[in-house]
């Protein structure tokens, strides 16, 4: 969908986009937000501090209007409804009542409710008091509008009606955004400004429906770190975690889950987990080689013997029964097709014919156990690695299978539909990465996703019409906030972010988590600091992966992260104390550690290369190296046990440090760096740029490259003494 209904209005975006880069403020963080209306990433906000003609009093002189709700509406809803409560007493420090299925007579409500489901929200229809007509049958569409004399003894209504469930709580989760709590106000510590007076700006205000219908993540890769952290504060992946996961999802405008699966079982390990995530109204799934609504770490318990459907296929397909069965009526989109048994390869052995009777089967299962029409059920194929070679080979499923297309794992798209190709009723998805497992090494530390790259294949993909499925693989979920509140926001409206908005993007995401004193300077850090890791991914790190003798390739990278680490701890420095946590985990850290591990790499670098020139200071480096080494266990301790008051304890456990093959190691291994023996004696060595010899050893005349007055390059050459006693020497 296209239409400009995205917007909250027609909005000059070049102009606004201009005016925004020239802000600047010298206003503390504890009252930025105290303005008339706070912008926001889905564009000017509805709401204000200041009581103006026809403003809705939303929270005023220490009151709040209710919240009102009917319990005939989705229990959702009813779910929500005291979020929305919470939130609005996080703002204005008083919590409003909330009422069911009754009108209190009070100057001014809220009335909160599905159209079709919400008795209250269809006698305003029906009364004429509101026009919803443009609501009906829409996808995840709400309507926030102010309504006069809705009910007798009612002044006015602050309406928020959505189109279906999700549209209801999107709205309601809208106006949490907007009165200032940011998604991340749990799973980031984002601090809530205090704001006393809180009014409804008049309009209709919606966001119209998303461009892309199922917008989810992929919880993967979760052990040692998310996985952890699960076990020690909720026993594991029980409905107390995935409740946290659902209320961010819905705050960022998300709607679809591909649940932890390494050792976990969404659906076995705690029944509450489906009928949670029922209410909350998240579409779960499985992951791409987790047919049938089935753990892959259900089938060992099973006992059903061998993955293979060929020598098997009885009991898988008792297996899969039973996934589908316990799905009930429950939204989901189910897997089809099979990988081999823990997300490996099929054998040499498959054939096209077995994957398409395979799919065969499994729908049959699907169309028996449901009672529905087959074409009614999502169901998706995951064109992941080898299988779309199947597909590109010449196998196909049925036209109302949404084919999940794949990026490379490095987050290279690798296929699109042809502009050409015939509709599919199913359409297209796109699974994406920002975290992988496998070779060449594996990736997921830190965040090395810039958002312009996300833009790049996710504009490709959204253009060449893949609009039915965006998932990404975040990993253990932090430290990937940044890019998923982009990957969910670019999923609801692509048109709204163009290229030439994306600074934007960072100073507006930037200015929602920290306010808008340092916005500019924290977008600027956000940018850069994922611009540089995706240079080369930590894990990618080597001694020897930047040159010490070109180019002063080597220097340069050290120095640019150098420069950024200062300009992040300057920030942070000026940072209001409320603030320090979130800051840390969202800005600081990332770039201490990764501006820590380049230095270390490159230090060991030098150290090698000293000990080969037999330099006086090859000591020195390796002291240096050692003490970079610790430093790293320093920033992961801070991040684990003091920030926070260790609230996130093992989200920095991922080893990084000592990578030999794909695997990670089992802990951090300090590079090995080189010993000599420094005779009692002064003996100089000089060494040029671009040169790996070093004079007087190497013989002959030592050149320097060529300089020319255009360019006016500028060369170094090193001194350096290959024994214990000082030298003078003259330049």
């Amino acid at each position: 969908m296209k239409d400009s209904s995205k917007f909250r209005q027609s909005w000059n975006w070049h102009a606004i986009f201009h005016s925004l880069r020239s802000f600047r403020t010298a206003a503390v963080l504890t009252v930025l937000l105290s303005i008339q209306a706070v912008w926001a990433l889905d564009g000017p906000s509805y709401v204000s501090t200041q009581k103006k003609p026809g403003t809705f009093t939303l929270c005023a002189g220490g009151r709040c209007a209710p919240l009102v709700v009917s319990a005939q509406d989705h229990p959702g809803v009813l779910r929500v409804v005291r979020h929305l409560q919470t939130d609005i007493g996080r703002v204005t420090r008083m919590e409003p009542e909330i009422v069911i299925d009754q009108i209190p007579r009070a100057g001014e409500i809220v009335l909160i409710g599905t159209l079709g489901r919400s008795p209250l929200i269809d006698e305003l229809v029906e009364s004429g008091k509101i026009d919803l007509d443009d609501l009906s049958g829409k996808w995840e569409m709400f309507i926030t509008q102010i309504v006069e004399k809705p009910f007798p003894g009612v002044g006015r209504a602050l309406v928020i009606a959505g189109s279906d469930k999700r549209g209801t709580l999107f709205g309601m989760f809208d106006l949490s955004k907007e009165i200032g709590v940011s998604p991340w106000v749990w799973w980031a510590d984002v601090p809530v400004v205090h704001r006393p007076d809180l009014y409804v700006i008049p309009g209709r205000h919606t966001l119209g429906e998303p461009a892309v219908r199922y917008r989810g993540i992929f919880l993967n890769d979760e052990e040692p770190c998310l996985g952890r952290w699960a076990v020690a504060n909720y026993g594991g992946f029980t409905h107390g975690f995935y409740e946290k996961v659902f209320v961010l999802l819905l705050r960022l405008k998300g709607n679809h889950l591909w649940p932890a699966m390494w050792w976990a079982s969404f659906n076995s390990d705690d029944t509450l987990n489906p009928k949670l995530a029922d209410e909350y109204g998240i579409v779960m799934g499985t992951s791409h080689h987790e047919p049938m609504m089935r753990a892959h770490a259900e089938w060992r318990p099973f006992g059903g013997g061998a993955w293979n459907y060929e020598t098997n296929a009885e009991k898988l397909r008792e297996f899969w029964t039973e996934g589908i069965r316990r799905m009930g009526t429950r939204e989901s989109i189910v897997t089809l097709a099979m990988r081999g048994d823990g997300d490996l390869a099929m054998t040499d052995e498959t054939n096209i014919e077995l994957l398409e009777r395979i799919v065969a089967d499994q729908r049959e299962i699907l169309a028996g156990v449901t009672g529905k029409d087959i074409t009614t059920i999502p169901q998706v194929w995951a064109l992941y690695k080898e299988v779309q070679d199947y597909y590109d080979e010449g196998m196909r499923v049925p036209d109302d299978v949404t084919l999940l297309l794949c990026d490379d794992n490095w987050g290279n798209v690798r296929r699109l539909p042809r502009h050409d190709d015939p509709p599919r009723s199913g359409g297209y998805g796109m699974y994406y990465h920002y975290d992988f497992v496998g070779g060449p090494r594996s990736y997921k530390w830190l965040n090395t996703n810039p958002i312009a790259r996300i833009w790049e294949q996710m504009h490709l993909s959204y253009r060449h019409g893949v609009d039915r499925i965006w998932i990404v693989n975040v990993g253990d979920l932090k430290p990937m906030e940044y890019p998923i509140s982009f990957f969910l926001d670019y999923a609801w409206n692509p048109d709204a972010w163009p290229a030439e908005r994306l600074p934007e993007y960072a100073s507006l995401w930037a200015r929602q988590q920290f306010g808008s004193a340092h916005e500019e300077e924290i977008a600027e850090i956000l940018t850069r600091y994922t611009m540089y890791n995706s240079r080369r991914k930590p894990e990618m790190l080597e001694p020897g992966t930047y040159s010490l003798i070109h180019y002063r390739e080597a220097e340069t990278v050290v120095d640019d992260y150098n420069r950024l680490m200062t300009k992040a701890e300057n920030t942070d420095a000026l940072m209001p104390p409320e603030y320090r946590d979130a800051y840390f985990q969202l800005v600081l850290y990332p770039v201490q550690a990764c501006a820590n591990l380049n230095d270390l790499y490159v230090t060991v670098a030098k150290n090698r290369l000293y000990a080969q020139q037999g330099r006086a200071a090859t000591g020195d480096m390796a002291k240096r190296a050692k003490d970079l080494f610790d430093r790293d266990a320093e920033l992961s301790y801070d991040y684990n046990r003091i920030m926070s008051d260790g609230k996130w304890n093992h989200m920095m456990d991922q080893t990084r440090i000592g990578y030999t093959y794909w695997q990670q190691p089992d802990e951090n291994v300090m590079p090995e760096v080189k010993k000599i023996t420094v005779p009692d004696i002064a003996e100089m060595g000089v060494a040029i740029e671009g040169a790996k010899d070093w004079w007087p050893a190497a013989g002959g005349e030592a050149v320097l490259p060529e300089s020319d007055p255009f360019n006016k390059q500028r060369f170094y050459i090193e001194v350096f003494n290959r024994g214990t006693v000082p030298f003078e020497y003259r330049t």
